[in-house]
């Protein structure tokens, strides 16, 4: 059954996709593929070039999710099209439960301090939670 994580993130600490980056970078470096579920294509962009530069040294091989081709990247980011592929961590900055996350070992959701999306992921707790989910909660 698919474990689901929550990163709480408390103030003071990263923003949201600044944060998303940490655990991507996380992630990469213990050997898991990972797909990164995002609500537009600007979304995606802004992810993608912020993987590029936010840090100085190191480089974690990503590329954004194409669904006519074979892509073998150990990251992919995706704006909510279910992938073909990878089916092991999917990180989820989406206000929404992904149709698709059970089929992933592992689901990953930040929680930041604005309230909308504090909201948001209540609600998904809850859809977790109410399903029988395994759910832990990381207090950032």
């Amino acid at each position: 059954m698919t474990r689901i994580d929550f990163y709480v993130l408390n103030a003071g600490k990263p923003d949201h996709y600044r944060f998303a980056c940490q655990l991507t970078e996380k992630i990469y470096k213990t050997g898991h593929q990972l797909l990164i579920n995002t609500d537009s294509e600007s979304a995606a962009q802004q992810l993608d070039t912020m993987l590029w530069t936010f840090r100085d040294q190191g480089f974690i091989p990503h590329a954004i999710y194409q669904p006519q081709g074979a892509q073998i990247e150990p990251v992919l980011i995706s704006c909510t099209a279910e992938p073909d592929t990878h089916s092991d961590v999917l990180l989820n900055l989406t206000n929404e439960v992904p149709s698709f996350f059970s089929r992933f070992q592992r689901v990953a959701e930040i929680v930041s301090q604005q309230e909308q999306q504090r909201q948001a992921a209540r609600q998904r707790y809850k859809f977790y939670r109410d399903r029988g989910y395994q759910i832990v909660t990381h207090e950032i």
